[in-house]
């Protein structure tokens, strides 16, 4: 089946990383001829020397103006497509876990760029952040219906990105209630909040860092420096921990991980605060942790962040070093994108440095395998974790 549509031309020369297999094609390096069609209109890609570079999604409005979700034209986006596309996905992390809770879906790592889902048994919650994936909702929707048969159904539309594609912001379930849910991860038993909590609830991506830094925990102390909901700090309590604190600025965070901690029987002690003022006061009380993880939210939101946001990093490290125990772990970690592993290293090791310690990395390692990524988009691996000892 075919169904002629609108061809958006790259320029001679242009191209160079979708030519290689990249799925975007950026404003600069297509004719924009065709900038009148509606945000997020389906169309072919063609190279000026007639090349088909597929079937994709095209936005004027936003820098990365198509976004390729198949390498033939005239593919139908239809709910058939989508449900090939959300079984391949499933295949692999049914491969990977025994239980339903991973991310189903993580963008252009399968093949579906402005997607991502994250799948909490029988909840499933959708995040769309491109105008091309917000017109194909009711196909995606009807596909996911047909593979899960999810008896929820929560639509996070409230990423910041999607205002770069000049959508609304809105939450809302699309299908039974969108609301608080229980996660398992590790032997743990979790709290999210999918309709107010941040991102989709709950942060996947670090499920094999926690179960790494608590493989480490038996009979230490611990403490986890924007702990959110719990996440390193209770498994580090489940695995033996004798001594656990949590530190987060946000109220309704730790209170989901206070019900976590009563929910598994686990004793941990959740602070309110500024993490930086934390540490700052913990550090003149010379108090010390055998274990201390450092995974605070992006610091780096945009390029022109990159300067502050990477002094922010060096100061964390300095911080949560000068709180490490000699023989101790310490844990830093960046979800920003926008800061490349190379910098980060650096910041880290600079922060640790101005402590007045010493320290081996013995581990560097990003997202769990439930968030794959597409081979030509290296900068989309934005989780860096690295792992040190102390002296």
């Amino acid at each position: 089946m075919t169904n002629k549509r609108t061809a958006i031309h790259v320029k001679p020369r242009e191209g160079r990383r979708a030519r290689a297999g990249a799925p975007w094609l950026f404003s600069n390096e297509i004719d924009m001829t065709a900038k009148t069609l509606a945000p997020g209109a389906v169309v072919n890609v063609v190279g000026d020397d007639g090349r088909v570079f597929g079937t994709g999604t095209f936005n004027a409005k936003s820098l990365i103006a198509v976004r390729l979700l198949d390498p033939a034209a005239d593919i139908v986006l239809d709910a058939e497509f989508f449900a090939k596309k959300l079984k391949r996905a499933l295949a692999l992390r049914e491969t990977l876990y025994a239980a339903p809770y991973y991310r189903l879906v993580n963008a252009e790592g399968d093949g579906l760029p402005g997607l991502t889902i994250d799948r909490f048994a029988d909840t499933c919650v959708v995040q769309i952040t491109t105008a091309g994936m917000e017109a194909l909702l009711e196909p995606l929707l009807a596909a996911l219906d047909e593979t899960l048969q999810p008896e929820n159904v929560v639509l996070r539309a409230d990423a910041p990105a999607r205002s770069l594609e000049g959508l609304e912001l809105y939450v809302r379930a699309a299908k039974g209630n969108a609301g608080r849910i229980a996660v398992e991860e590790n032997g743990v038993r979790y709290f999210a909040d999918l309709e107010a909590g941040q991102k989709t609830g709950w942060y996947y991506d670090q499920r094999d860092n926690r179960a790494f830094l608590a493989s480490l925990t038996r009979g230490k102390s611990v403490l986890d420096a924007y702990c959110y909901t719990g996440g390193f700090a209770l498994a580090a309590a489940h695995a033996g921990a004798k001594d656990v604190a949590g530190l987060d600025s946000s109220t309704p965070a730790l209170g989901l991980a206070q019900e976590a901690a009563a929910a598994n029987n686990l004793t941990c002690k959740f602070v309110k605060a500024d993490v930086f003022e934390e540490l700052e006061r913990l550090w003149a009380a010379r108090e010390s942790f055998d274990v201390v993880v450092a995974d605070p939210p992006p610091f780096v939101k945009s390029k022109k962040d990159l300067e502050p946001g990477a002094k922010a990093y060096r100061k964390l490290a300095r911080l949560a070093a000068s709180v490490t125990a000699p023989g101790g772990f310490l844990l830093v970690a960046s979800c920003s994108h926008n800061i490349p592993l190379e910098r980060f290293l650096s910041e880290c090791a600079a922060g640790i440095l101005r402590a007045g310690r010493s320290a081996r990395l013995i581990r560097q390692s990003g997202a769990a395998g439930d968030h794959p990524t597409h081979p030509m988009l290296p900068e989309s691996a934005y989780l860096k974790a690295l792992v040190y000892t102390l002296d």
